[in-house]
């Protein structure tokens, strides 16, 4: 058995020689979609045949912007002219946005692990040598900027210390250095959850557990306060609170889209995760929530003081918690628009593109 079909349980037919791009689908506004061919040498499981899909919208000869969620986020960031459906983020790129496809060419590619195909640890160190792989496969210089949320800025904060010269400037929202312990151990606790449905042959019972927990702990008691200040009713003899219906609908919709596989390992992604504040050579904007109990302000702060002068810190008070770069939208832009206005102000954006076409 081959390398790629030891890595490639999804029936894909092996790779082609790394840095080989598929054939990409394309539009006449510059927006592009399509795949790479690569060989990554992981930190944990070795040199590893895999396929970096990528999506990349606007102007063909704009400053690239690259940009990355959570663990569930993926390539398609925001409905455009090859795909009308909503994406991960709907709020955050558009006409007059920070992100503004008409001005800025959006990149964003499916994170290493997420179809499920590779079941080894992933280290978030992995998905930022992705990202580098990904640009020389494009032909991309340099970033003008890397956007990350959650575990988009985890990645992003490897990218800058690992490959510096490939961004601008990092816009890292809701991440640090490392994994706060209080947030490790609820993550340990939702791996726990799925492991007891896999004991009974369930990946989906157990992955919508975890699900549930993990909206938990996204949100914030205020917003549970809110919305779901209800009392309990009685179901066939059991009490059934409020917010249940909404939990429940969160885990199936979860599990119709996450494989059991990728959600274990980039979860696990995130506990393994550290960075040298130290070893990060571009100026850096940290956003952090207050109330995140996921990745407390503190740890933005400690992050903060580790960096110097080449950081600054925004801090955004929402009653949404971890979750505020998905649901207070419009006040996440206008901290984003300030922060890469930075970029542009610093000096002219080097030519984001030489060698292959995008």
């Amino acid at each position: 058995m081959n390398l790629a079909e030891r890595i490639a349980p999804d029936r894909r037919p092996p790779p082609r020689a790394p840095g080989a791009m598929r054939p990409a689908s394309s539009h006449a506004d510059g927006a592009c979609r399509g795949s790479v061919d690569a060989v990554l040498a992981t930190r944990y499981a070795g040199p590893r045949a895999l396929r970096l899909d990528y999506e990349l919208v606007g102007p063909v000869d704009a400053p690239v912007v690259f940009v990355a969620g959570g663990i569930s986020a993926h390539r398609h960031v925001a409905a455009n002219a090859l795909d009308a459906t909503p994406g991960w983020a709907p709020g955050l790129p558009g006409a007059g946005r920070a992100l503004d496809p008409a001005r800025l060419r959006l990149l964003a590619f499916d994170y290493v692990g997420a179809d499920g195909s590779l079941d080894a640890p992933i280290d978030t160190a992995d998905q930022a040598d992705a990202v580098a792989l990904l640009l020389d496969a494009l032909g991309i210089n340099a970033l003008h900027a890397f956007v990350g949320y959650s575990y988009g800025a985890l990645v992003g904060l490897q990218l800058a210390a690992r490959h510096p010269r490939r961004l601008r400037r990092l816009v890292a929202v809701s991440g640090a250095h490392r994994p706060h312990p209080y947030a490790s151990a609820w993550r340990a606790l939702q791996r726990k959850a799925v492991a007891l449905g896999r004991l009974q042959c369930a990946d989906e019972p157990g992955l919508s557990l975890a699900r549930q927990l993990a909206m938990l702990s996204y949100r914030t008691p205020e917003e549970f306060a809110e919305r779901f200040d209800a009392p309990p009713v009685l179901s066939n003899g059991r009490v059934r609170v409020a917010a249940e219906d909404y939990l429940d609908a969160a885990g199936a919709k979860f599990v119709a889209r996450v494989s059991a596989t990728a959600w274990l390992r980039l979860s696990e992604s995130i506990d393994l995760h550290r960075v040298d504040p130290a070893a990060i050579g571009v100026p850096v904007s940290l956003v952090a929530v207050e109330g995140d109990p996921l990745v407390p302000l503190a740890d933005a702060v400690a992050l903060l003081e580790a960096l110097g002068d080449r950081a600054r810190l925004r801090v955004l008070r929402s009653r949404y918690g971890h979750d505020a770069f998905l649901k207070d939208t419009d006040r996440i832009d206008a901290l984003l628009a300030s922060e890469l206005a930075l970029v542009d102000a610093a000096s002219p954006s080097p030519s984001p593109i030489s060698g292959a076409s995008a």
